[in-house]
């Protein structure tokens, strides 16, 4: 029975995956009424504090990029990767990993995709080099943020079970690890594929009026808007908020209030520093409020929360409830082939799209079981797998935005221009960071 209903868990994940977002978000609330009321499991408590820090965040950023912040930033973006032209397959995914790392998401590197893809095109680069490791890199940087949703659950479920794991501990390993990941993934990049002159499809753009004509008109860039000065100081000012989360990590005696008592947990810590940081850069750079909900940032954000509401509640009530009879033949497994969590990991983000979701699902169970700390946070970047079905929206946009249509979903639909760059980064950092995690913890 436990089998069928594990069957039907990943039945309402990947019904919900195809709808996206808030899609996959109500339809585990589907599930998880079915769950309770049709097959007798007891809820368990919703995931309000990972819900909480993603808002905060969110929140924060938002206003950053209605401060015009993310402008700024994709300008000094552009003006990088325009010097090195010949070197965009090396820089473009290390720019986008700078992204998601200081912004906690990969939803802000949308932007930047036309401009990587017009420098790769202007310097008859194959775009879909620079394009899907960019992409890859955007992704794989999640759980090196110190801001991002699944680095702080691992940090609230690692700091209770053991106080002297911090946030330094988990980026210790997986910034190395992740930007090992992405220079491996950049150095594959470099000669994958046949030369863009060589490529057939893109010779049958060039026959075509219509696609000859978008090619040779690409000109995307950001460097034409003339930015108020504070752009560039709402930056200053989120970057401060990150080193000062990262400065109140490193001594716990910031965070103990009275003498004698626990210091105030990083989850904590890091909702107040976001919403205040957020405050200060609406008050420095006279921010229009009514204009915060409109971007990029604050939409994708809110619907990554509601996704990780219905999905982690759905999930953990059922690993709840199953635990006592999987524990035992799990544990055989993963004692003999610790890497095999790490696979087990890598799948569930097949199906639910999200390293969030991912790690609000798995690392209970793997903390049930009594696995050790520096395992779990070495295979931290397994949680990224939704590269392997091409359906993830910042691939989908890459390939659209190639207009060479070298970025794309093969024929056999598996053998899109993500997979390879994917299981690279995700293989070499795994390695890696399980490696480094023993000499860390």
């Amino acid at each position: 029975m436990l089998i069928l209903q594990f069957m039907f868990l990943l039945l309402m994940l990947y019904t919900g995956s195809r709808f996206g977002g808030i899609g996959l978000g109500v339809i585990s609330g589907l599930g998880l009424v079915i769950e309770v009321f049709l097959f007798k499991m007891p809820p368990t408590s919703p995931p309000v504090t990972v819900m909480l820090i993603i808002m905060a965040v969110v929140t924060c950023a938002a206003i950053l990029e209605t401060a015009g912040g993310l402008k700024y930033m994709l300008q000094i973006a552009e003006k990088i990767l325009r010097k090195n032209p010949r070197r965009v397959t090396l820089i473009a995914p290390l720019v986008t990993y700078a992204m998601t790392f200081l912004l906690g998401t990969g939803h802000a590197v949308y932007s930047i995709m036309p401009i990587i893809g017009d420098v790769a095109l202007k310097n008859k680069i194959r775009p879909e080099r620079p394009m899907a490791a960019a992409s890859v890199a955007s992704q794989l940087s999640i759980t090196a943020s110190p801001i991002s949703a699944a680095v702080v659950y691992y940090l609230t479920q690692l700091g209770g079970l053991d106080h002297t794991i911090s946030l330094i501990h988990i980026i210790g390993v997986t910034i190395p690890s992740t930007l090992i990941g992405t220079i491996a993934i950049a150095l594959y990049s470099m000669r994958r594929g046949v030369e863009l002159e060589d490529d057939p499809e893109y010779q049958r753009r060039l026959q075509d009026p219509l696609w000859k004509e978008k090619i040779l008109s690409t000109t995307a860039t950001s460097l034409d808007e003339k930015l108020p000065t504070s752009a560039r100081n709402s930056v200053l000012l989120f970057i401060l908020a990150l080193v000062s989360i990262v400065a109140i990590a490193m001594t716990p005696e910031i965070r103990t209030i009275a003498e004698g008592s626990k210091p105030i947990g990083m989850s904590v810590v890091i909702q107040m520093m976001m919403l205040a940081f957020g405050g200060i850069i609406m008050l420095a750079s006279k921010v229009q409020v009514a204009k915060i909900t409109e971007g990029v940032v604050f939409k994708s954000g809110l619907t990554a929360a509601i996704a990780i509401f219905g999905i982690a509640w759905m999930s953990d009530t059922y690993f709840q409830y199953a635990m006592p009879e999987f524990k035992a033949g799990i544990l055989e497994m993963v004692g003999t082939y610790p890497w095999s969590f790490a696979l087990a990991m890598f799948v569930v983000s097949v199906v639910i799209n999200s390293q969030a979701a991912t790690c609000r699902m798995m690392l209970p169970v793997a903390l049930g079981m009594g696995l050790p700390p520096q395992l779990l946070v070495g295979i931290m970047p397994s949680c990224y797998g939704y590269f392997f079905i091409p359906n993830y929206p910042s691939d989908i946009a890459t390939c659209n935005f190639d207009t060479t249509g070298t970025t794309k979903i093969g024929k056999y639909y598996f053998n899109h221009s993500f997979m390879v760059p994917g299981m690279i980064g995700v293989v070499t950092a795994c390695i890696f960071g399980y490696g480094l995690a023993g000499f860390i913890f």
